[in-house]
Formats: structure tokens, C-alpha cells, sequence
């Protein structure tokens, strides 16, 4: 065993890859960004009740408002650290109770729309080959969260990304 794997081992409890593994596509390392709290317990400073939480989600998603915003609203104007350590519940899950959970995941629209996009770019400029690099990259993006969602259930079996069904779907 090298000193980094060790190293690594006896301070995050990590084998050696997973500590210091790289991005998928491009050339980055580290684990920056922002982390949940630990501990899963409601701030005393946090004003609303779950049951507002949850009306408020409900009226943001009702005004158009994808599940990501919702969250960063909550978060910036109104003061809530986390949906789920207040409610109870996740923000998918309070909308499908409401009955208006959307027919596909937000995450995997963004990527189709991102997609189409690039796609649509591509038939005006045909020489531009960066961006034919990155369209086969946000398509193996689609098609790895395509085989999670139907192995979890969230799609059906049967549903294939093709790249021209896609574009009817996002309008």
C-alpha cells in the first residue's frame, strides 16, 4: 500500500481512487463545492413551519418554477437550509403528493435540452468539432441517467433516448 492510499484511508476512511479520482469529462480533480450539514436537526432561527414549506413549494412549482430553483429560493429569500430536515420529505416527494410531480426528471430534461441545443448549432456550423466532442458527452450523460431512472422505476423499461423524439419532447 503507497503512503497516499494510506494516508488517505486513515483520514476520510477512503480508498485511494475514490479520494482522488478525477472528473469524468475534463481534466479537474477535488471535491470542491458545497455540503449538506451532518446533522439532519432544524435550526432555532428558521421561521416557517413545514406545512408553509410546503404550500410555498407548491405555489412556486404552480408558477412554473423547476425543483432546483424552488430549492435555491428557499434557501436565499425565505431562509430554509434544508426542505428535508424540515418537512420530513424530499421536494420530489411533496410534489408527487400533490399530484404534480413532472412526467421526466428535471436533471435529465436540462441535459436533452442542452442536447437539442447542440444539435441545432450543429446544422448551422457542421466544422465545429468541440462542440460535436461535447454533444457525444451530454448524450452518454443522458443515456447513464436514462438506465438509472428506468432502473429505479422513474421511466419506463422501454424508454430509449433518440435524439428526435427528444426534440418534440422539450417543446
Amino acid at each position: 500500500m503507497f503512503a497516499q492510499e494510506k494516508f488517505a484511508e486513515e483520514t476520510c476512511g477512503m480508498d485511494w481512487e475514490m479520494r482522488f479520482m478525477a472528473r469524468m469529462h475534463s481534466r479537474k480533480k477535488g471535491r470542491s463545492g458545497s455540503k449538506k450539514p451532518a446533522v439532519k436537526v432544524v435550526p432555532e432561527w428558521v421561521e416557517m413551519s413545514s406545512q408553509e414549506v410546503e404550500a410555498l413549494i407548491v405555489k412556486l412549482h404552480k408558477e412554473g418554477m423547476q425543483s432546483a430553483l424552488i430549492g435555491q429560493r428557499l434557501r436565499d429569500q425565505y431562509g430554509v437550509p434544508s426542505i428535508e430536515s424540515l418537512t420530513g420529505k424530499s421536494l420530489s416527494k411533496i410534489l408527487e403528493a400533490q399530484g404534480l410531480a413532472p412526467a421526466y426528471p428535471d436533471d435529465l430534461l436540462n441535459l436533452i435540452k442542452k442536447a437539442v441545443n447542440m444539435r441545432k448549432h450543429l446544422r448551422t456550423h457542421k466544422g465545429d468539432g468541440l462542440n460535436t466532442t461535447k454533444l457525444i458527452h451530454v448524450e452518454s450523460k443522458i443515456k447513464r441517467l436514462t438506465k438509472y431512472y428506468r432502473k429505479i422505476g422513474t421511466l419506463p423499461k422501454k424508454w430509449k433516448y433518440e435524439p428526435e423524439q427528444a426534440a418534440l419532447l422539450v417543446r
